[in-house]
């Protein structure tokens, strides 16, 4: 080992949805997100910012690695990738490893969610790629999302997993710094990872805020398990559930010093701790105008309601209509709904322009399931042919993002911002540059499960999670598993 060890950084991410109608492409990883880049560019894209490569980059600098950058590819949720984009992607990857010469270990951002077309364990694939070509002895370390779906394939290839602890995901930085520190320890102090998996029989649900009850015990509960003698670190995967494959399902997976009963022992105490609470996990969810009721009675103000089903970080088309009708219908003031994914209606607000009042159709328009359009006569208050922003809260902090063409139209109290691109609002500076304050709102409508709450929960008086037909709502009846080959709750009664 060279005194400067040189390690191979790379990402290839993609949470699969199995049941969305939004199909993958080459758009989705070259000009979605922060685009496919290769190189050096992804170390100057990427140092000082809140993600998972900003900290591979610190933790690199902090135990004085030479970090080699390959591929970057992060594609937003949708359906499976297609197998020539997959392959092409890989590819790339392995080219730049081969061609990187000698290497003393390899770091990954992976998601854990992986589908392409033909692979049900996109991320098992992926590790058995870089495997056979790095050979048994170089170490290869992954961080993964807290939503993966685990496989034994992904824990036998790989030496040292490391998942994420917080939802919302704010934890990328730390994570990456963990590997590093795991991987200094193999390569100066003859560290020796074992690991272990217990794939759970469960789907978890709702419950999984980790700054809130049940899950912050969980979580409490895996750290214990972590302080054990002779663990290197265990992970939650609380599982991806929009994925119809076999590994589909939560699980625990812990690492060892050379010790794989251990590793094992550990990974079982901590399934079995989560499976004796398996009902804690779930919530039922009222629709926005039941909920509605309620928060106007309590009063708690703003209140946000959270559609987890048309969230386009989960692979939903993101322009479902049942929240923005119920707004509508309520005559609410002083509120919102971010965001809606409607490029029609925006290229007729570019037409109208700022100032202009016109009739629209907004919403609906990718699936029947999504919902029928809802008929506004809106005022165009603010115009972005962009959608150009930074982030500024926690998750992706000091991240640079583009919506493309946006709009933000108003009829009577009730604000909605249009959008090209599918994201979901991880805080309110996209909001801000539109000229729509979410702070000075009454009620705000988001499409998203959690990850809002990194940068809104903080002034929030009150949030409900809400369901509203869409694609991807188990309860619309569209979400239907084939490939599972085994019972999981609550799917089924074990």
């Amino acid at each position: 080992m060279a005194a400067k060890p040189r390690i191979i950084t790379a990402t290839f991410a993609h949470e699969t949805s199995t049941f969305t109608p939004v199909q993958t492409t080459w758009a989705n990883y070259r000009e979605q997100r922060m685009g496919y880049l290769q190189g050096a560019e992804i170390l100057e894209k990427f140092a000082g910012t809140g993600t998972a490569i900003g900290g591979f980059i610190q933790g690199a600098e902090k135990h004085g690695f030479e970090l080699i950058s390959t591929v970057f590819a992060n594609a937003h949720p949708s359906a499976p990738t297609p197998r020539p984009i997959f392959d092409e992607i890989l590819g790339d990857i392995l080219a730049a490893i081969e061609a990187a010469g000698e290497i003393d270990g390899v770091l990954l951002e992976l998601h854990g969610s992986m589908v392409a077309e033909g692979i049900g364990d996109g991320d098992g694939h992926i590790l058995g790629a870089i495997r056979q070509l790095v050979g048994p002895d170089v170490a290869i370390l992954a961080q993964l999302d807290i939503h993966s779906n685990m496989s034994h394939a992904m824990v036998e290839l790989a030496d040292v997993l490391i998942g994420r602890e917080t939802y919302p995901e704010i934890d990328q930085v730390e994570r990456s710094i963990e590997c590093t520190d795991v991987l200094e320890r193999i390569l100066r102090h003859g560290l020796k990872p074992t690991m272990a998996l217990h794939q759970i029989p469960l789907m978890w649900g709702t419950n999984q805020v980790t700054a809130h009850s049940p899950m912050r015990e969980a979580i409490a509960e895996l750290h214990r398990i972590e302080a054990l003698p002779g663990v290197i670190c265990g992970s939650l995967a609380t599982c991806f559930p929009l994925a119809d494959v076999p590994e589909m399902g939560a699980s625990v997976y812990v690492a060892t010093d050379d010790d794989p009963e251990l590793a094992q022992r550990c990974a079982d105490e901590l399934a079995a701790w989560v499976w004796e609470r398996r009902a804690q996990w779930h919530s039922p969810r009222p629709t926005t105008k039941e909920a509605l009721q309620v928060a106007q009675q309590e009063g708690k103000y703003p209140v946000i309601f959270a559609d987890a089903w048309d969230n386009t970080g989960g692979g939903s088309p993101g322009d479902s209509t049942g929240m923005l009708r119920t707004f509508i219908e309520a005559g609410l003031q002083d509120a919102c709904v971010l965001y809606t994914v409607d490029p029609e209606a925006v290229d007729q607000c570019r037409e109208a322009g700022v100032g202009a009042t016109l009739e629209l159709a907004v919403g609906g328009k990718s699936s029947p399931m999504q919902g029928k359009p809802v008929s506004m006569r809106a005022e165009v208050v603010a115009f972005s042919e962009e959608g150009r922003f930074f982030y500024s809260g926690p998750r992706n902090h000091g991240l640079e993002k583009v919506m493309g063409p946006s709009a933000h139209i108003r009829q009577d109290g009730v604000h909605v911002l249009l959008v090209t691109e599918r994201e979901q609002p991880f805080d309110t500076a996209f909001a801000m540059s539109m000229g729509l304050e979410p702070r000075q709102m009454s009620y705000i409508g988001i499409k998203s499960a959690a990850h809002f709450r990194a940068g809104f929960e903080e002034f929030a008086g009150a949030i409900y999670n809400v369901s509203e037909p869409s694609a991807q709502n188990p309860e619309s009846g569209h979400v239907r598993f084939q490939n599972l080959g085994r019972k999981v709750y609550p799917l089924d009664e074990i």
